[in-house]
């Protein structure tokens, strides 16, 4: 399989009744059981409303409702060909870009941004981490005196599985709380945790079995010892920094955990790039 070219995309989704009829059938289907009459019924496009009606007692279904589109004036179809742009980027797409291209205003292009990497954040199924993990937190943003502290700066925790997926977290601190409970949520038992010199990750040998637990000490200047190193989540996090300072030059504390969900969505259908888009049209809650 292979993602849409952008002629295909058109193709497919070529106006606004064909993005809402994608909406209601994914979601609802375009024939089924009357949630009001109970009857087996075909669904209608209502004309005058983002609605479809039974053909019996003529109740409506409103397939936006619990959508990034719901409420949004903005037309269906720049919704599907943003969401479309956020799939054939490795960078993501900046608020200024998204203006560029769908000739709306900027804090529309905006809004419709930051509703795009909240639905990238909310698909879940990835399922836990396992083998060979590494473990790591970065700083954003802010300023570091003396190359210690991070006064001004987010602490995000990154949890990455080699040859697999991603996971990070916006964290408050480096602390006990906000470093373990959530490794212990995302690593399956029994996997091998790699870590470099701090001392929380030595509360990790302390689980009993539940995890093997290598360090590195990056104060001695040792970035690897065999197979133990976290030089593939430092990796991630340079790309994630490069992406953030080239894209959108400043992310506030506020919204950092999103962009970082929009990248983490990203990374973990790498090699599956082609499932983004429809995975991102076809997953909603209702």
């Amino acid at each position: 399989m292979k993602q849409l070219t952008i002629q295909q995309f058109f193709k497919f989704f070529k106006n606004d009744d064909a993005c809402l009829e994608h909406v209601m059938a994914v979601r609802y289907g375009l024939k089924g059981k009357c949630p009001k009459c109970a009857e087996e019924t075909k669904f209608s496009r209502v004309s005058s409303q983002r609605a479809y009606a039974c053909q019996w007692c003529g109740w409506h279904t409103y397939p936006c409702v619990g959508t990034p589109f719901e409420d949004s004036r903005t037309s269906l179809q720049l919704w599907f060909y943003a969401i479309y742009l956020f799939t054939q980027t490795r960078s993501g797409v900046s608020a200024k870009e998204l203006q560029r291209q769908l000739g709306v205003t900027y804090k529309c292009a905006w809004r419709i941004g930051h509703e795009i990497r909240k639905h990238m954040g909310s698909i879940g199924g990835d399922p836990k981490l396992s083998g060979n993990v590494e473990v790591d937190e970065a700083y954003f943003g802010g300023y570091r005196k003396g190359g210690q502290g991070g006064k001004g700066k987010t602490v995000m925790l990154g949890i990455l599985e080699r040859g697999g997926n991603v996971k990070t977290k916006v964290i408050k601190n480096r602390k006990w709380l906000s470093l373990i409970p959530p490794i212990s949520e995302s690593v399956e038992k029994g996997s091998t945790i790699h870590t470099d010199e701090y001392m929380i990750y030595n509360s990790l040998d302390k689980l009993g079995k539940a995890y093997k637990h290598e360090a590195v000490n990056h104060s001695q200047e040792e970035y690897a010892r065999g197979n133990s190193h976290v030089n593939t989540l430092e990796g991630y996090w340079s790309r994630l920094k490069n992406s953030i300072n080239g894209t959108h030059v400043h992310v506030s504390a506020k919204h950092l955990d999103k962009y970082a969900g929009e990248f983490a969505y990203r990374f973990n259908r790498r090699l599956r790039p082609y499932l983004m888009l429809p995975e991102l049209l076809g997953t909603y809650n209702h």
